[in-house]
């Protein structure tokens, strides 16, 4: 299995980051081995690899750029195919539609989403169309000054495109044209979250109609009730992502469900921990199981591993990436092996999954 990760780079984000590292994964998914570096690249932040295994593509943030790389069969390297404008400035996420034939991405600093042709060979092609996000802005005056679109994940059906917007406080849901690469909006186009909750990033239930949203800015994670035909979203329960004790500041980041459907895990900036909530099988209700430090600092991302046996937790301020074995009949996180050394890392996807 083959890892790549994102990172920052730049002055202004006070960053150490290169580019896109890649390492081979051991079977045992516990050592890394370093492949490749990509250099020269400005903040290749969030990666996706395509549906079929054979390109990954790159949104660099502060920028208004997607970027393609051929994926080697053989070693996992990266060979540059080309790169594109999209819409933004400051790209925070992308992701490819079920048929590989479009990139969505959220455009975080200027409150729109695009849609980016992926042409038959792998380049892409010229951006389709932006479309702006509107609504009040939550009543933070620094990190809601506008909308924020932070996420922009397909559901598991492939037909819908939700997006947390962290500055609106409001998660929107949109339809995708599959013939035209344009994002229609659903009816009803959103829900409202709670003011000043500041929606990230969303994860769904791999059989129940559930997703779970964490939210950044007042630390808690939101379950709704997905109604996967109309494309609907209905709040059913908010818990802290913190436990009681703790005083300090924190914001919420990563969230993810584990491939089972039995746990929920969100990662805490301040705090420094990774949260696990066991899920309730019939109502998909969340209770809090206990907390696990993320042995650095600033988790911006952790990905679970394709098996689900595996957790890494990308501490952005202290360059490193930490595995914890995944117990999954208990949900609970025991570190493991030494952790990879890789600057300002900011988000993993895994190639090769097993």
């Amino acid at each position: 299995m083959l890892a790549y990760v994102g990172s920052f780079t730049t002055k202004e984000r006070k960053a150490r980051g290169k580019g896109i590292e890649v390492y081979r994964v051991a079977p045992d998914s516990r050592g890394w081995s370093h492949v490749q570096r990509v250099e020269d690249l400005v903040n290749p932040s969030y990666l996706a690899v395509d549906r079929r295994g054979r390109f990954l593509y790159a949104v660099h943030a502060d920028l208004d750029e997607i970027s393609a790389f051929a994926i080697d069969a053989e070693s996992g390297r990266l060979g540059f195919v080309n790169r594109q404008r999209a819409g933004g400035p400051n790209l925070v996420h992308l992701a490819i539609d079920p048929r590989n034939r479009f990139i969505v991405t959220a455009n975080y600093a200027n409150g729109t989403l695009s849609v980016v042709p992926i042409e038959a060979d792998g380049s892409l092609g010229a951006r389709i169309r932006t479309l702006t996000l509107a609504g009040e802005p939550g009543p933070h005056k620094r990190e809601q000054t506008g909308s924020h679109p932070h996420h922009i994940p397909f559901d598991p059906s492939g037909r819908f495109a939700l997006v947390p917007d962290k500055g609106l406080d409001r998660i929107f849901v949109f339809r995708l044209d599959a013939l035209h690469g344009s994002l229609e909006p659903n009816d009803p186009p959103f829900v409202e979250a709670r003011r000043g909750a500041a929606p990230r990033h969303i994860a769904f239930h791999p059989f129940l109609p559930r997703a779970y949203v964490v939210n950044e800015l007042d630390s808690t994670v939101t379950t709704y009730r997905w109604d996967g035909e109309r494309g609907e979203l209905q709040p059913l329960q908010i818990l802290p992502s913190l436990p009681d004790s703790f005083t300090g500041n924190n914001t919420g980041s990563e969230i993810a469900v584990a491939p089972s459907g039995a746990f929920v895990y969100a990662s805490n900036r301040g705090h420094d921990s990774i949260a696990i909530f066991a899920i309730e099988r019939a109502s998909g209700r969340l209770t809090p199981i206990g907390w696990e430090a993320t042995q650095g600092e600033k988790p911006r991302f952790f990905a679970l591993a394709p098996s689900g046996r595996q957790l890494y937790a990308a501490n952005e301020a202290s360059d490193t990436i930490v595995a914890f074995a995944v117990d999954t009949t208990t949900g609970k996180l025991t570190p493991t092996g030494e952790p990879v050394e890789s600057a300002s890392p900011s988000c993993i996807v895994f190639s090769g999954e097993r």
